[in-house]
């Protein structure tokens, strides 16, 4: 198990190449790239440099002996309707894919999409029309658990791939050799259930995770152990399931009030955190 952090937050205030600097030098073992920019034209993933930038992000990897482990595609990955947003967002979902297998990133998570009618059968159309390209750039494509908001209640509630049975369904239906599945922590408590026990339903079908905590009604993305999530369940859960993928954090806004020069000091503490909990899962592995 490699403990892996994601670019988004330092990237968008410092750039791709101090991200991966600096999360390389706080001593993570990987990367996860995250590509939420590309729904913007200008992105430089979007330019003929695309390719240069990449290279560049790999050279400083390769320095520090880091690799890229996971990555993350633009979202949403389809509007319901919106047949040019549609056709705009495959394309630059086909070129994440691309440069997740640049990077020799294993996995891209790609999000299933909400749709009023037939949603199975058109997030089913939409994973197979990917599956070409993830086979040839040899990437997995992640789903991930998601969660809709209703306006008049004022909360979260179940969405596509939400409750353990949907997501397993999903990801039952879809080659294995290509694509798997991302549990978000974080949501699962967003619904009403909670990350543990979606743990120990999905089981094996766990292919990597997004670690963060809430408070079971915002989708505050922070470091563990500041809300409300039972961490010693969720890591006594994966210890149990002998969960084999990595441990990624998406727990980036635990920074976001802190000025640019403690970034580093703030990765360097979640660096901490997470060997702490990745110990607690060793020692709740059944030994067999």
């Amino acid at each position: 198990m490699k403990l892996v952090n994601q670019t988004e937050m330092i990237s968008k205030r410092l750039g791709d190449e101090a991200a991966v600097r600096i999360i390389c030098d706080s001593g993570f073992d990987g990367i996860d790239y995250s590509m939420f920019m590309m729904k913007d034209d200008d992105c430089v993933l979007n330019t003929a440099g695309y390719k240069a930038h990449i290279k560049r992000l790999l050279e400083i990897a390769d320095f520090y002996g880091v690799t890229f482990e996971q990555a993350h595609a633009p979202f949403p990955s389809a509007k319901d309707g919106d047949e040019a947003y549609n056709a705009d967002i495959f394309e630059k979902i086909k070129r994440a894919l691309e440069v997740a297998g640049m990077l020799d990133a294993k996995i891209c998570v790609v999000h299933p999409v909400q749709f009023k009618e037939n949603q199975y059968e058109k997030n089913m159309e939409l994973y197979s029309k990917l599956e070409p390209y993830a086979a040839d750039y040899g990437v997995k494509i992640a789903l991930e658990n998601m969660w809709g908001w209703d306006k008049e209640l004022g909360k979260a509630v179940p969405n596509v791939c939400s409750v353990a049975d949907e997501f397993n369904y999903y990801v039952d239906s879809l080659n294995k050799k290509n694509f798997t599945a991302c549990l978000d922590l974080g949501h699962c408590g967003l619904v009403g259930d909670s990350a543990g026990n979606m743990i120990r339903q999905m089981g094996s079908r766990l292919g990597c995770l997004h670690i963060h905590d809430n408070d079971n009604v915002n989708d505050s993305h922070t470091l563990p152990y500041i809300l409300d999530m039972d961490w010693d369940d969720i890591l006594r859960a994966l210890g149990e399931i002998d969960y084999q993928g990595n441990f990624t954090y998406e727990a980036d806004n635990f920074m976001a009030d802190f000025p640019d020069d403690l970034l580093p000091a703030c990765e360097r503490f979640m660096r901490d955190v997470g060997r702490s909990m990745m110990r607690k899962i060793e020692k709740y592995r059944v030994k067999k």
